[in-house]
């Protein structure tokens, strides 16, 4: 067990976050894939923590069954009225103790609303609180701007922090001070839980302010320190959607900067969106305008874009995927998709198949170089190796209540404009005539033709159509064939 492992981290996360301006709780805002509380319990278990509390009061129902879902180790303590900081963390602590949970060691107290905040900066102020032998260790920052920010004040021998001292009540020497206060503290558990109990609400909002913790350990002579983010952008919390905006597109940076340096090719990093669950093998390639969602997976040469969106989808070894949607799909080894494909979930495209222009494709199972070029819709199939649909044709799956199958085989030759009417099945290497309606099942090495006999009626558009343009034409055409005669 790692030596810096803390006995608790504690997420608050019970504010209602008025300035979004939404019916969607502020935690539950998503950014590249995971909620705001979802990157801030993702950053704590890396800490390892042996307890991780949540404190939940806004919409705490909403809140508690999507945590539930994203790490069901999770506990949450309910702040039942917004009393303020130090109010919230005595909940969490009060939740672990009425659970039998006796805290020895540190105490790590985070937003839910810091969704930049990775573990590694968690780790080191885990590690300077322990080496420091502080009673609460500050995660601070240096900023280019620290207007409306807490400074950090310190001794000048020692280091160590002598205040937190809010915007509006620094002395023009402390508004030059550049290190400000997160929000993010690492406390000792029994010192905390003493401190809290201490706390007064003798203040302007009526509350219990957690940076009152502070000056009480401090006046009891505790050392407070502080411990200064690599990157000050990590502490950043959002408020409104201007922030979280900003904030996606920095952690959008973040995942493209890793993604090339483990030797993915990035065209235009500046058109190109990353949610946090997506991997790479080296020497894939995304083109511009693309966006790669949930837990989708390029392999090595796999090339996906321009303008793409593929979600929880899979492409192979040196598989093409252009101008395409792909949601819940598995893209085989060297197959090509697009342009302006749509493969729906549950579709998957074996080895070298195609899904060509204009292709939908939901349910299906495509066997090995099979292909499905033009202006088709494959739903609830499965079709062999080496299978070619004809263009403009469509899979009849639904009757109006229920869906149905349709199987072909292997080394199948389709027509073009082909309905087939499920359930049916082509047996191997079957043909359909163009523009058939196949609704009985095809034997294997059989050509089926379902489509009725042509019919021409001479002179219909004189007798229907008389002195219209195409009864013109028909006229002189007819002139003209006299003529060659």
């Amino acid at each position: 067990m790692s030596a810096n492992r803390p006995a608790a981290v504690v997420v608050l996360a019970a504010g209602e976050g008025t300035r979004m301006k939404s019916a969607t709780p502020k935690v539950l805002h998503a950014l590249c894939g995971r909620s705001l509380v979802g990157h801030v319990v993702a950053a704590s278990r890396e800490l390892s923590p042996e307890h991780l509390v949540v404190v939940v009061g806004h919409a705490r129902e909403q809140v508690s069954a999507h945590l539930a879902e994203i790490d069901a180790e999770v506990r949450t303590a309910v702040q039942h009225e917004q009393n303020g900081t130090g109010h919230a963390v005595r909940m969490g602590l009060e939740e672990l103790s009425e659970s039998g949970v006796a805290l020895d060691g540190t105490v790590i107290v985070v937003c839910g609303d810091t969704p930049l905040l990775t573990g590694g900066t968690l780790q080191r102020l885990a590690a300077v609180h322990g080496a420091d032998g502080n009673a609460v260790t500050v995660l601070s920052a240096e900023v280019p701007d620290a207007t409306g920010y807490g400074r950090i004040v310190r001794e000048d021998a020692t280091g160590a922090v002598t205040a937190i001292v809010e915007h509006k009540d620094a002395t023009d020497a402390q508004r030059a001070i550049r290190e400000i206060n997160s929000g993010v503290f690492a406390f000792d558990a029994q010192l905390l839980t003493d401190a809290l109990g201490k706390v007064r609400t003798d203040n302007s909002q009526g509350e219990e302010y957690l940076t009152d913790v502070l000056g009480i350990l401090r006046e009891a002579g505790h050392r407070v320190g502080a411990c200064v983010a690599g990157d000050h952008r990590e502490i950043v919390g959002i408020n409104n959607r201007v922030q979280l905006a900003e904030a996606r597109g920095l952690l959008n940076e973040r995942l493209l900067e890793r993604a090339m340096l483990s030797g993915v090719t990035v065209v235009d990093p500046a058109t190109t969106w990353l949610d946090v669950t997506v991997t790479f093998e080296p020497d894939a390639l995304v083109h511009p305008g693309t966006q790669l969602l949930g837990a989708t997976h390029l392999a090595t040469d796999a090339e996906v874009g321009p303008s793409s969106r593929l979600t929880d989808t899979t492409v192979g070894r040196g598989a093409v995927v252009s101008f395409t949607v792909a949601e819940g799909a598995e893209i085989g080894a060297g197959a090509s998709v697009g342009p302006y494909a749509y493969l729906r979930p549950g579709t998957r495209l074996g080895a070298r198949a195609k899904a060509g222009t204009y292709v939908e494709m939901k349910n299906a199972s495509i066997g090995e170089g099979t292909k499905v070029p033009h202006l088709s819709y494959v739903g609830d199939a499965t079709i062999g190796e080496q299978t070619n649909i004809g263009a403009a044709s469509v899979f009849v799956n639904y009757d109006g209540v229920n869906k149905h199958h349709t199987t072909i085989g292997s080394h199948c030759r389709t027509g073009a404009d082909n309905m087939l009417v499920a359930p049916v099945t082509i047996g191997d290497g079957a043909y359909t005539a163009a523009g058939s309606v196949i609704t009985k099942d095809v034997p294997p090495g059989s050509l089926a033709v379902a489509r009725g006999q042509q019919r021409n009626i001479e002179g219909w558009v004189d007798r229907k159509r008389p002195g219209s343009a195409a009864a013109r034409a028909a006229e002189a055409a007819r002139r003209e064939d006299e003529g060659r005669q």
